[in-house]
């Protein structure tokens, strides 16, 4: 499962902010590329405030088709499942991040790996979980 940040850069053809052992990761043909409807609805909230500059023809009205389609990237939806799993969660102290909460707790859920360029997200691999950290 994909974190928004590496969504973003992805979108916006900052690939080289990927580690290339990371990038390989993703790229193999063999590995199915997700991420969570959260980590969509941070994307349109990044769009509406013009806070990312994705690659040209990149906007709110095609951005799930561009990101399903010719990415070939699946959304995943977070349910009651997930929830569950984010009221269990014991989270870092100082780490007040709603969404960041929501999208670990799915991967915890889903038993997906996480990957992510955020550290704050190796404390939960004490809570199960699986974390991939794309090191700048």
């Amino acid at each position: 499962m994909l974190d928004t940040n590496i969504l973003v850069y992805i979108m916006c053809g900052e690939e080289y902010k990927i580690h290339r052992d990371i990038m390989a990761v993703i790229s193999d043909d063999y590995n199915i590329c997700e991420v969570s409807s959260v980590s969509m609805i941070e994307v349109s909230q990044l769009l509406r405030k013009a806070k990312i500059k994705p690659k040209k023809g990149w906007k709110n009205e095609n951005v799930l088709e561009l990101i399903t389609g010719n990415l070939n990237i699946r959304i995943l939806l977070f349910t009651e499942r997930h929830i569950n799993t984010l009221l269990k969660l014991d989270a870092e102290s100082g780490h007040n991040d709603p969404d960041d909460f929501a999208i670990v707790s799915h991967a915890i859920a889903d038993r997906h790996t996480l990957v992510s360029s955020d550290e704050k997200f190796k404390y939960y691999t004490g809570q199960g979980l699986k974390f991939l950290h794309n090191k700048r």
